[in-house]
């Protein structure tokens, strides 16, 4: 995959839950939760403040995050889906 998010921009691959709950059910397409979890595949560099400095991203390639039920835009890259989110989107790293 080939793709760098601008500014303070991550691209996220969504981490399914499972299919099949404890007591054994398993859970079609059409009834599942979007996922809320997910791996960091690429970071952007950062933002600019208002005082013209660059604001780091806390978070990096590779962390886990939990971020909002409709956070993001959904995009298709090579056959995958990835989400395309802010960092302000991103509640926490795990």
């Amino acid at each position: 995959m080939k793709i760098k998010p601008l500014a303070d921009r991550v691209v996220v691959k969504p981490i399914e839950a499972e299919e099949r709950k404890s007591g054994g059910i398993i859970i079609p397409d059409t009834a599942k939760e979007k996922p809320m979890q997910g791996k960091i595949v690429a970071a952007g560099p950062g933002k600019i403040s208002d005082a013209g400095e660059k604001v780091p991203m806390e978070v990096k390639e590779g962390d886990v995050v939990l971020y909002g039920k409709y956070s993001g835009t959904e995009v298709t890259i090579d056959g995958e889906d990835f989400l395309i989110m802010r960092e302000s989107d991103i509640f926490a790293i795990i």
